[in-house]
């Protein structure tokens, strides 16, 4: 038997909700598919491990199974100092500070004990918008794709790239002009303040979209030509900055690229058997005010300037050395 097309689409509408009953996912169908119908799709989906249930019964909701950890994925080199019956709770501190101090760069409002309760136990936070609750379930997803990769030794394209632009970007408006998972079709920049010279907003002008794919095709070459073996302490703030200077400088995406750059400048770093590099959103202004600086100083970027016109962001190495203290504090206390 084919399957429905309600199927499918019920399924990409669980993935980018928070949770849902039974009972919403009909009423998002406009009550095309029967209750009946519903519970069977759900239970296999559950078989299936693609979602979880939450409560029991009439209170039943569900949502998208986001793993913590698996076998697999305590293969993770920089787990190997952490005793094993801690490694789980490192990768859920990782994945929830990582979420939140990302999402909350970007304006989201929930705080980490919120990010916490929605992640460890499905809860929705009352008063917080809906948006907000898929953007940390999306991140949240986005990471366990990042884990994924580096355990497959899986090299950088563009198909990995814009899944994890359909895991981060929740927002379900259709736009042809700004497609989700798929690079840009229309300008942009944005405004930023210039405190080396003039003191006023400027205005960065992104990479044209007739650019991106030249430029991201030279991106993910230089990613996937970095031995892990060269990486070290010494090295790794100033490689991390390289990368996501280079992703958010290109601004391939419509939206969304920042949390794409704070995911995919960390591969080589999980690669190469170290923990992620978490940017604090305490330091939003100092993170903001690095990246502004090289923009503002480079332009926008074309094939004939590439991707890293002068390798002057020396600022924003020196704020990644800082905030890497973030994580390598958490793996002390766990291996104590």
């Amino acid at each position: 038997m084919p399957t429905s097309p309600l199927k499918s689409i019920l399924f990409n509408k669980i993935t980018h909700s928070s949770e849902m009953s039974t009972s919403e996912m009909q009423e998002f169908l406009e009550e095309k598919v029967s209750q009946r119908t519903i519970k069977r799709w759900v239970n296999q989906w559950i078989i299936d491990d693609k979602i979880e249930q939450l409560g029991k019964n009439k209170f039943a909701r569900y949502r998208l199974k986001i793993p913590v950890s698996t076998n697999k994925t305590f293969q993770l080199r920089f787990l190997q100092t952490i005793p094993d019956h801690k490694r789980m709770a490192v990768l859920a501190e990782l994945r929830d500070l990582w979420t939140h101090n990302s999402t909350s760069i970007e304006g989201n409002t929930l705080t980490l004990g919120e990010t916490y309760d929605i992640l460890e136990y499905g809860l929705t936070i009352s008063g917080k918008p809906l948006k907000e609750h898929q953007e940390i379930i999306g991140h949240a997803k986005a990471i366990s794709l990042l884990y994924d990769v580096i355990l497959n030794n899986t090299p950088l394209n563009k198909t990995f790239i814009c899944q994890l632009h359909q895991a981060v970007q929740t927002e379900n408006i259709l736009d042809i002009y700004k497609p989700m998972g798929d690079w840009k079709l229309e300008k942009n920049g944005c405004r930023a303040m210039d405190y080396q010279n003039t003191q006023k907003p400027v205005y960065i002008e992104y990479a044209h979209p007739v650019h991106i794919s030249e430029l991201m095709n030279e991106y993910i070459k230089t990613l996937n030509a970095i031995e892990p073996q060269s990486i070290t302490l010494t090295n790794l703030p100033e490689l991390y900055a390289k990368l996501h200077m280079g992703f958010v400088h290109i601004h391939p995406f419509w939206d969304g690229n920042g949390r794409l750059a704070r995911l995919i400048a960390n591969l080589p770093l999980l690669k190469a058997g170290f923990p992620p590099l978490i940017v604090d959103t305490t330091q939003r202004k100092e993170y903001i005010k690095a990246l502004s600086a090289y923009q503002i100083r480079h332009g926008t970027l074309t094939p004939k300037t590439g991707i890293w016109p002068n390798d002057d962001y020396d600022e924003f190495t020196a704020f990644c050395k800082k905030s890497y203290a973030l994580t390598t504090q958490i793996l002390t206390r766990y291996r104590a």
